[in-house]
């Protein structure tokens, strides 16, 4: 399976993760795969809800759900933001 290494800043844990997604899941599937894994390695300062979001850390753009991973155009060292 086709990987990328992307940076996702968390701000309720006000820290920054590298976190390896792949490249053909859809983006609802890594909303939910990567916002359990923060709850799990935040040391109890986050707690998925299943509201979340990924955006662009830059740009603040939410990325579309319904896209996969390799159409939004994340790439190795993309930042993200789980809100």
């Amino acid at each position: 399976m086709n990987k990328v290494l992307v940076e996702i800043f968390l701000p309720a844990a006000d820290r920054s993760f590298d976190v390896y997604i792949p490249l053909e899941s859809q983006m609802y599937e890594v909303v939910a795969l990567v916002s359990s894994l923060l709850s799990d390695i935040s040391d109890g300062k986050y707690k998925a809800t299943g509201n979340e979001v990924l955006c662009d850390a830059a740009s603040g753009i939410i990325f579309n759900i319904n896209m996969a991973v390799a159409e939004l155009g994340i790439q190795n060292g993309s930042k993200l933001m789980l809100i």
